[in-house]
């Protein structure tokens, strides 16, 4: 048991890592990069990144692996010390996800059905995406996972120095 509860605690910080990752690579590299691009560049990166970002490994390992090896290790560690920084770290968790559902998805939903960038008014489109916005909750989703993947590392800490 104490090896699955371990496995689970690393895997949920290494998923959990991985996706503070993406979206720290999106908030400081891509989406400056593509602020940098006429309209039609914008919707077309931002349109094809979004398609291949939605997939299976990215999906089950990543996004929403990280929630459920995080409570697949809370649960084998209801009685140890680690198990307060696992669950503060899934809620923080938990946010990210709720925020990319009820509004970075969306918007991205939305910045796809506009239609193939060279047929439509990408500016209209773009100007509909509402970059500004998708940035600020990305910077938040990027924050509140680092914290969520430092407090898994911590309860890493913890739960080696009780096996010791």
């Amino acid at each position: 048991m104490n090896g699955l509860r371990v496995a689970s605690l690393m895997a949920a910080t290494m998923t959990t890592g991985l996706v503070a990752g993406v979206y720290a690579i999106y908030s400081n590299a891509f989406m400056p990069g593509l602020a940098k691009t006429d309209d039609r560049t914008f919707v077309g990166a931002f349109q094809a990144v979004d398609r291949a970002i939605v997939n299976p490994l990215f999906l089950a390992l990543g996004f929403l692996g990280a929630a459920l090896f995080m409570l697949l290790a809370g649960l084998l560690s209801l009685t140890e010390k680690a198990l307060p920084w696992i669950a503060v770290a899934f809620v923080l968790y938990l946010v990210t996800v709720i925020l990319t559902m009820a509004v970075n998805v969306p918007m991205n939903d939305a910045l796809k059905a506009a239609g193939d960038p060279a047929t439509i008014d990408a500016a209209a489109a773009r100007a509909a995406f509402n970059e500004s916005k998708w940035v600020a909750f990305n910077l938040f989703r990027t924050v509140l996972a680092l914290v969520s993947f430092g407090f898994l590392g911590w309860a890493l800490h913890l739960t080696g120095k009780s096996a010791a």
